[in-house]
């Protein structure tokens, strides 16, 4: 869910780009060049903070986007603004390399299938965020409306976390507790 965020706006940012931003055609390859470096950025950086506390890394990353996303209908009207917050988007992408992880730590034997969950997910993202993105535009909110919407998915994304986190904690204190 968090990650249909990016999604959402990534799938109109060419569209909005004309319509909104009003940027040459030939500004297009730069921004979305602009988006995969900050991808990797976020890859590299995620991968770092997930080393060193995995859980707290991707609520941080969540939130982030949440963040990045709802500076977008603000960035867009100018192209010196609007690449900024494309990288900052971009850099929400390492969340897939952390939540990677996580299913892997806990899968136990069924690596296999956790790993083929996620990728089903992912999917899933890649289809709810321009799907609402495009329920936004149709429904009239404009084409800058797909950086709220998408931040309102990676804010679900935070709750969801939120909730798994709170599931940690607990085990985490059933675990001690039983061993007193």
């Amino acid at each position: 869910m968090g990650f249909g965020g990016m999604f959402c706006v990534y799938t109109y940012l060419a569209l909005t780009m004309a319509e909104v931003t009003h940027a040459s055609p030939a500004a297009l390859p730069l921004v979305l060049a602009v988006f995969g470096v900050g991808m990797t950025v976020g890859t590299l950086v995620c991968a770092w903070a997930a080393d060193r506390a995995q859980m707290p890394a991707i609520g941080a990353v969540l939130l982030w986007s949440a963040a990045s996303l709802a500076l977008y209908p603000m960035a867009v009207h100018s192209l010196w603004t609007l690449v900024p917050v494309v990288f900052l988007i971009g850099c929400g992408g390492g969340l897939g390399a952390v939540l990677q992880t996580r299913l892997m730590d806990v899968a136990g034997d069924a690596q296999t299938l956790a790993a083929a969950l996620n990728h089903s997910a992912f999917n899933f993202a890649n289809a709810l965020g321009p799907w609402l993105g495009g329920l936004a535009i149709a429904a009239g909110y404009g084409w800058t409306s797909t950086g709220y919407v998408g931040a309102a998915l990676a804010l679900g994304g935070f709750a969801i976390w939120g909730v798994a986190a709170l599931d940690v904690r607990l085990e985490r204190r059933r675990t001690l507790a039983a061993a007193e």
